[in-house]
């Protein structure tokens, strides 16, 4: 498995890298990431249902749609982002909450899983996830709370309720579900910094097999990705309108 230690934070970039390596590589992929301050939303989502506009513009916030579909989430410099990608023809995605479950269990954090592969501690949301398959390629990608500024979450995502009339909305297929949440460092045993967490993560997948190896972005990766961001993930057509959807 390629281990990628991603350290772009910028939501477009990122979101662009996901669906780059889900349609372009062959290999098993594993990449560990953050965003800056922003709303990332499901695939099949309205945004004007899902984000607190006001909050959004006056905290600059981006909002990106992602390519999997599920709820919407907030991305800020406290919340760990883990994304596998795999080449299979029979994806078993609960496997990737066990393991993101097993590998805080290490640590001492024993957590629940529900049916939409959230972890959960005392209640509290830690984690949400994921999911989609493009032809053969299976991706997961999963949020880790570890330090976020919860009460900005909740009041970026504090929207409209359903069935209010927004001008020219588009139909609704998805909404979130919300939950109480927490952050990790409040559970863990000890002192931990956020880099240390993130070293964990990036040193116990890349232990879980001798094959498995650091990767790097080549500059032709770069390209690419700068590319996709830019016709598609920075776009308002894309984040807003939710067009480009059957790609």
């Amino acid at each position: 498995m390629l281990c990628i230690d991603n350290r772009h934070t910028d939501a477009y970039f990122n979101l662009a890298a996901e669906e780059y390596l889900l349609k372009n590589f062959r290999e098993n992929l594993f990449m560990l990431w953050q965003n800056e301050p922003s709303v990332i939303i499901g695939k099949h989502q309205e945004v004007w249902h899902e984000v607190n506009s006001q909050v959004a513009q006056t905290d600059n916030l981006k909002i990106v749609r992602r390519f999997s579909g599920g709820g919407a989430v907030f991305h800020d410099g406290g919340n760990m982002n883990l994304t596998f990608i795999e080449t299979t023809g029979n994806a078993d995605f609960d496997r990737f909450s066990g393991e993101i479950a097993a590998m805080l269990s290490r640590i001492g954090i024993e957590v629940r899983t529900d049916e939409r592969r959230g972890l959960y501690i005392d209640g509290y949301k830690v984690s949400g996830s994921a999911q989609c398959i493009h032809k053969d390629r299976a991706m997961y990608h999963a949020t880790l709370l570890f330090s976020t500024d919860l009460n900005r979450l909740v009041s970026s995502l504090e929207a409209l309720p359903a069935g209010d009339e927004v001008q020219g909305k588009h139909r609704i297929t998805v909404r979130s579900v919300k939950s109480p949440v927490a952050n990790l460092v409040d559970y863990l045993p000890g002192r931990w910094t956020l880099g240390a967490f993130r070293q964990y993560i990036l040193d116990y997948f890349l232990s879980k097999d001798p094959g498995n190896r650091l990767y790097s972005f080549t500059v032709e990766d770069l390209s690419a990705i700068t590319r996709l961001e830019t016709i598609k993930y920075a776009t308002s057509i894309w984040n807003y309108e939710g067009s480009f959807c059957r790609q």
